[in-house]
């Protein structure tokens, strides 16, 4: 489980003293614990290892975001500090589809689904996300579906 990951991986950190490294961890862990305390009263409980990627994914995306803007506020010492943040995290996600492997997934479903139109992008990204969640970064994977039925 990637939640076994994270806390063999801190222990590592934290006796080889690497601080960049177990700050980051230590803040994958409260992302984790945040969204576990948000799913307390929910119905279904997704599952875990899938629930941590998507904690893991979004800590990516934010922090992708953020160093684009250090980058043009000239803060490069900050983006360069997130982008050190993201390889600790990018460590821990399951290994991700690649870009043809994508086309040829959305290709299928969209087929599959009789998708034939932008109108039908929705059931497309839905079936996309049950069936390929983990495994690929859903904003791409929207362009990517956007630039197939358009």
């Amino acid at each position: 489980m990637i939640r076994d990951d994270i806390k063999t991986a801190l222990v590592v950190a934290m006796k080889a003293r690497e601080a960049t490294t177990t700050a980051a961890i230590r803040l994958i862990q409260s992302a984790i614990k945040n969204r576990d305390i948000e799913l307390r009263t929910a119905t279904t409980q997704p599952d875990d290892d899938l629930l941590v990627t998507e904690v893991l994914q979004k800590m990516i995306k934010q922090r992708r975001e953020s160093i684009e803007m250090f980058e043009k506020g000239g803060r490069q010492e900050l983006a360069d500090a997130e982008a050190a943040e993201v390889a600790v995290i990018e460590r821990f996600l399951p290994a991700q589809m690649s870009e043809d492997e994508a086309k040829a997934a959305i290709d299928a479903i969209a087929t599959e689904l009789g998708a034939s139109s932008v109108k039908d992008m929705g059931k497309v990204m839905a079936a996309l996300k049950e069936r390929h969640a983990g495994q690929m970064d859903m904003a791409k994977a929207s362009g990517l579906v956007k630039a197939r039925l358009g």
